[in-house]
């Protein structure tokens, strides 16, 4: 039973949930601005979306382990931001186990969806079948999102706009472009958070063919694509008021104190992974901040 909770806790795994949660939080922050917030369905709202992120969790544990790109992980790579959950490497969960976790949170998370669709806001269910599609098809055959290089694309669109988009429309109804600019941000710094977990994992990802952008691009040059991804987001937020948000959301603009050490760290030691598990974190700390600052700052500079 403790080999089963630990394995459980593993897959929620509530520091890479922050992904989701900050999308969440940013999306109701948007929408309290806009009216009362109806706590209930946030409440669903956010059930559903968490039950979805250990749903794919456990999926993707069974691909990755199947794939050889969890075995290939070296003890010197492993992250406690990378390299996959481990419950089937560390023998905390069975096969059989991994599978009934992901079915079972599958269902809830789509349960919870189909609820919001039929008694609040039906136009939720196409944003749900893309966010449950994404989950499942990241690691999942026939698309192998991850494994095609469209992992970092697949992220930064769901973590960012359309977990913000589906929040904000389960409350408000509708979708304003604000929604689409202040979200926009967020997924790339999710994104960046994804960019630099695949660090770690290079040699792995290299030997089971998982063609990311690290991989693709070598570790040297995806740093400086790391960078980039952190500068146009800044550039993005500095913008953002001259495209009517708000600016209050100038407050999120907290990530660039977190998100300059980090990249100073990866650019000078993009192959060292005891170097860059600080960096991973920063990254972290980078895009919650965000969506703190941001989400904060439009409530008080309302």
């Amino acid at each position: 039973m403790r080999s089963f909770l630990l394995g459980l806790w593993r897959l929620a795994d509530p520091k890479i949930s922050l992904a989701s949660f900050s999308g969440m939080f940013l999306g109701a922050c948007i929408a309290a601005r806009d009216g009362a917030l109806a706590v209930d369905w946030l409440v669903l709202t956010v059930i559903g979306i968490f039950c979805i992120e250990v749903a794919k969790n456990a999926s993707g544990e069974i691909f990755d382990f199947d794939s050889g790109t969890d075995l290939a992980v070296a003890a010197e790579d492993r992250s406690p931001f990378s390299g996959g959950k481990r419950v089937l490497v560390d023998n905390l969960l069975t096969r059989h186990q991994t599978i009934a976790i992901a079915a079972v949170s599958y269902l809830l998370g789509i349960g919870a969806g189909l609820v919001i669709f039929g008694y609040r806001e039906p136009l939720v269910f196409w944003l749900g079948v893309g966010g449950v599609g994404c989950a499942f098809f990241y690691q999942a055959p026939p698309f192998r999102l991850s494994y095609r290089g469209l992992g970092e694309l697949a992220v930064a669109l769901c973590y960012g706009p359309l977990i913000t988009a589906g929040t904000y429309l389960v409350q408000r109804g509708t979708v304003t472009p604000e929604v689409g600019l202040r979200s926009g941000v967020l997924g790339l710094l999710i994104a960046a958070f994804l960019l630099i977990n695949e660090f770690p994992d290079y040699r792995a990802d290299l030997a089971s063919g998982r063609l990311n952008l690290v991989v693709r691009l070598g570790p040297r040059k995806a740093a400086r694509v790391f960078v980039a991804i952190l500068c146009f987001s800044g550039a993005a937020l500095a913008i953002a008021p001259f495209a009517g948000v708000p600016i209050g959301v100038w407050l999120g603009a907290l990530f660039l104190i977190p998100a300059s050490f980090a990249a100073r760290t990866l650019l000078r030691h993009p192959e060292v992974t005891p170097r860059v598990i600080p960096a991973q974190a920063l990254t972290l700390l980078a895009f919650v901040l965000y969506a703190l600052g941001s989400g904060i700052g439009l409530i008080l500079w309302e």
